[in-house]
């Protein structure tokens, strides 16, 4: 008979049976194998207000397995509020913060499984890291999606609208129309922003159950989390590890569906992070590899037509998966104890996929009109590319798929700021000209946290004719919502002795997405050869003093200090792997 770890901690604490009798365990359950369940529930946003229902469903579905749940929270913070003030410089840190929360709770305490449930962009990707570090049997519920406004709309438009109150073409009263509708209940937002695209990353690594990725936060969501009793004591009697379902098969699979729905920009500092917790190196080659390789299949918002939803109506990751098996690795484990293709042919036997289909019905679509074809695509291209070059000798990320006009090149004059806050400043006050570069450094990871720049790539896109001429550049990461001509993630950053520290107002920035490359061409405004640009940047080097650190005490301290580099995740938890380590 198995003997479970919660009872060999018992067997050597006196005071453990007391403690839990005194919290209100019975006396038979002192003996079921412990089970943590790990939410980020809170008054914080609408991706975690609902996850003290759905742990309290995953408690029930425990209780009926002779398990003994625990429920334990740490919440976590919304990127839609933090943002465009001091507060967005925590939001890359917390997710390190709920990773270490997360591994106390496991591991200060005898588990002997562990599930966790979260939705949005910073509490998902903590877990994943959490669940490889403590390395007990268990899996990740997602927190799923909400439910779509009037005409598809969704929080980003109130960006428009605030601007359209500012010019007077709309009164607060109908601005207040479009807040009401913009986030009508729990789960992610509608569009595949960092939150809907690390639900999507869950279960292609195999992680989550099949079909929850996106799943309506309502009584689809309930349902899958009263199967979670029955599915965590099949993993702990047969102790199956997190460490043996997300291996480099898994990442590579997870990158192909990145590539397919078109994600998020800042999955390029979560894989890594998450993957170097298994000793398994995942780099911005392999991405745009990758990128370049697989087409989008999906129109997502906001770049694209469909909120995040009908993907999960078409069939979800396993109807996508679908579409790519040609491309996938369909051996790779997961937390059903089946494989990837041994998953798929399951819910191909059950009628899932024509099930789905019915939903769309509703709509009059089919799943063709959500879910392209790899001869047919919507984009032959996966929706990120990998620069480098003078500035970006490790490397810049841009999400091409979210260029409104298909614009892969631009080059023009730059105009440095040293904070998001002055670049919005000048953005409204008129100080940025057509065909300009407003480049955006100290935002980086080891400056500042890592704090995306949606106000200001809002702020810009707002602005028609500057939207549809000028490019932004940082040091610092963007939003899963940024539309627009944008490159972030610009390695070495700024305070590391990084070229953008050097950039002077009128050098010419050339950004070449099709020849992956990123260059200052010119200085002053005047085309140079790449050798007189580099002398030119060996004397400013002597000459221009690097800024310090924007915060040297706190959380952020810490973070800074201590922070790996954004090709390595940006975490204070990688572990160093060389390339093609890993299982």
């Amino acid at each position: 008979m198995k003997t479970y770890h919660s009872q060999k901690i018992r067997a050597v604490g006196p005071e453990v049976d007391p403690i839990w009798l005194g919290t209100g365990w019975s006396e038979e359950t002192l003996s079921y194998p412990q089970i943590l369940v790990e939410s980020t529930y809170g008054d914080t946003h609408p991706g975690s207000r609902h996850l003290d229902q759905i742990s309290g469903y995953v408690k029930e579905s425990c209780l009926t397995q002779q398990l003994k749940p625990s429920i334990y929270m740490t919440t976590d913070i919304c990127d839609g509020v933090a943002t465009g003030h001091d507060g967005m410089h925590f939001s890359l840190p917390s997710r390190d913060m709920i990773s270490a929360m997360t591994e106390i709770h496991a591991l200060a305490n005898p588990f002997d499984g562990m599930v966790t449930l979260s939705s949005c962009d910073k509490a998902l990707p903590a877990h994943l890291m959490s669940h490889l570090r403590v390395n007990l049997p268990g899996f990740h519920v997602s927190g799923g999606s909400m439910m779509f406004g009037p005409d598809f709309v969704s929080p980003e438009v109130c960006y428009d609208t605030n601007v359209l109150v500012e010019k007077g073409q709309m009164t607060k009263e109908e601005e207040m129309r479009y807040k009401l509708a913009a986030v009508p209940g729990c789960g992610s937002c509608q569009y595949m922003g960092t939150a809907s695209t690390m639900q999507v990353m869950a279960e292609a690594l195999g992680m989550s159950l099949p079909t929850n990725a996106l799943i309506p936060a309502e009584a689809p969501l309930e349902h899958l989390a009263r199967k979670v009793g029955k599915q965590i004591r099949f993993l702990v009697e047969q102790d199956i590890r997190p460490s043996q379902i997300m291996t480099k098969k898994s990442f590579e699979n997870a990158m192909i569906l990145h590539a397919a729905v078109s994600g998020s920009s800042n999955i390029l500092l979560h894989l890594p992070a998450i993957a170097a917790q298994n000793g398994i190196r995942v780099t911005l080659k392999e991405f745009d590899d990758i990128s370049n390789e697989v087409p989008v299949l999906c129109s997502l918002k906001t770049a694209g037509k469909w909120p995040t939803r009908m993907l999960w109506y078409a069939g979800g990751v396993p109807a996508l998966m679908m579409e790519l098996k040609s491309l996938l690795h369909l051996d790779a484990l997961t937390v059903t104890g089946k494989t990837v293709g041994e998953n798929l042919d399951e819910l191909e036997e059950t009628g899932f996929f024509r099930m789905q289909e019915q939903y769309l019905k509703n709509f009059n679509l089919t799943r063709r009109d959500i879910i392209h074809t790899l001869a047919a695509p919507v984009q032959k291209r996966g929706g990120i590319s990998v620069l480098y070059g003078n500035i970006a000798k490790e490397g810049a990320v841009v999400k091409h798929a979210a260029i409104q006009n298909g614009q892969s090149f631009h080059e023009g004059p730059a105009k440095p700021f040293d904070r998001e806050e002055d670049a919005i400043a000048a953005i409204e006050e008129g100080k940025i000209q057509k065909g300009d570069v407003i480049l955006i450094r100290y935002e980086g990871a080891k400056s500042a946290g890592m704090p995306e720049m949606l106000k200001a790539t809002e702020r810009l896109y707002n602005e028609k004719e500057l939207s549809e001429s000028c490019a932004l550049l940082t040091d610092g990461r963007f939003s899963g919502a940024t539309r627009g001509f944008a490159v972030g993630h610009v390695s070495p950053e700024a305070i590391c002795g990084g070229e953008i520290a050097y950039v002077e107002e009128g050098d010419l920035i050339r950004i070449d997405i099709e020849n992956r490359c990123l260059d200052v061409v010119g200085i002053a405004g005047e085309k140079k050869t790449a050798e007189e640009i580099e002398a030119v940047f060996k004397m400013r080097k002597q000459t221009t003093p690097l800024q310090q650190p924007k915060y040297t005490k706190g959380v952020l301290g810490l973070f800074t200090k201590n922070a790996s580099d954004v090709a390595h995740g940006a975490s204070l938890f990688y572990t160093d792997v060389q390339e093609g380590e890993g299982l």
